[in-house]
């Protein structure tokens, strides 16, 4: 059945909003397989820039919101970038060391000389001021969107530039969480180098913490 939609098909359904993990749970086919079949038919996400002048000037802020159309308004770029993953959706006061850590993460990168691409869908938060980062997505943190953002971002480099990693590990459990979805060897910021994303992924599961403090071995004073 997936293997005879059209590239407008795709489109069509990508625009409804269904998720390639929804059309998978529909088919009864793997999220994998759905993704593939999808990218075959030459439909991804494209990104357009938010206008923040409301028409009236030309907008330059690199504030980009994701949608299914046929150009994206991603601009290419030669210098190396680093991908870093907000918290996602907390409360206002709630997680602010996580805010503050993926701020100070995007500024001392870019000291460094590095792109610094934030993903976050929080507004009320300082990562996602268009001032912190070169460029900010306002998207979902799921392992599609941050899929599609690490895509878009590849494709915009040239002249030998690249992604070098994607950052998940100061946003909290979010984007730890995201880290088995990721291509290992884009995850940076790992706890030590024997943290992989399966383990990091277990690690952060409240339950697996609440077992091991209850089933810990005894020591001695």
């Amino acid at each position: 059945m997936l293997e005879e939609f059209s590239a407008r098909q795709w489109r069509r359904y990508k625009q409804w909003g269904f998720s390639d993990p929804q059309i998978a749970d529909l088919c009864a086919r793997a999220t994998e397989d759905v993704t593939a079949l999808r990218r075959a038919a030459g439909v991804v996400t494209t990104f357009k820039t938010v206008d923040t002048c409301a028409a009236e000037f030309e907008a330059s802020t690199p504030y980009h919101y994701s949608t299914y159309e046929d150009t994206s308004e991603v601009r290419a770029s030669a210098r190396d970038r680093v991908i870093i993953l907000g918290s996602g959706p907390n409360r206002i006061g709630q997680g602010i060391e996580f805010d503050y850590c993926c701020v100070h993460a995007s500024l001392v990168l870019r000291d460094m000389g590095y792109e610094t691409i934030m993903v976050n869908c929080n507004p009320e938060t300082v990562s996602t001021d268009y001032s912190t980062s070169d460029r900010l997505y306002f998207e979902p943190l799921t392992p599609e969107d941050v899929a599609e953002v690490v895509a878009a971002e590849q494709a915009a480099c040239v002249d030998g530039a690249r992604v070098l990693g994607v950052i998940v590990s100061l946003g909290g459990q979010t984007p730890l969480k995201l880290s088995h979805s990721i291509d290992p060897a884009l995850v940076l910021g790992r706890p030590s180098p024997r943290s992989t994303p399966p383990k990091i992924e277990s690690s952060g599961r409240r339950s697996v913490r609440r077992w091991v403090c209850v089933n810990r071995p005894a020591t001695s004073r």
